[in-house]
């Protein structure tokens, strides 16, 4: 997947796949090839093909914070309050849960 708007999802530490805005609209997530391991959602099963996704994914959305928290993120990183990927971004490093998610570095993935 390509474009500026990338996020690499790990599973319990470990790459699983990565999301990317779609060309057109919407976003794509795809598990990377060889990933074994939990599926990053009960809904999203491990599998060869993208999953596509007209809105921002809700197994993501439902990882941002909400209320005095969401507040403060929005003023501290300037992000505007429907970009749910830039919201995504500033907090992916410290979410609830297995999950974790951060920009890909080169090389990182096989989608690098």
């Amino acid at each position: 997947m390509t474009g500026p708007r990338r996020a690499l999802i790990r599973q319990h530490g470990v790459p699983a796949g990565e999301m990317a805005g779609a060309d057109g609209g919407g976003w794509l997530f795809g598990y990377f090839p060889g990933y074994a391991g939990p599926p990053v959602s009960l809904a999203l099963p491990v599998r060869e093909e993208p999953y596509r996704f007209s809105d921002f994914p809700p197994f993501l959305e439902g990882l941002l914070p909400e209320g005095p928290q969401l507040e403060a993120i929005l003023r501290r990183h300037k992000i505007d309050r429907g970009d749910c990927f830039g919201q995504l971004m500033a907090v992916g490093g410290d979410v609830v849960g297995s999950l974790t998610v951060e920009k890909p570095t080169q090389g990182e993935g096989a989608e690098a």
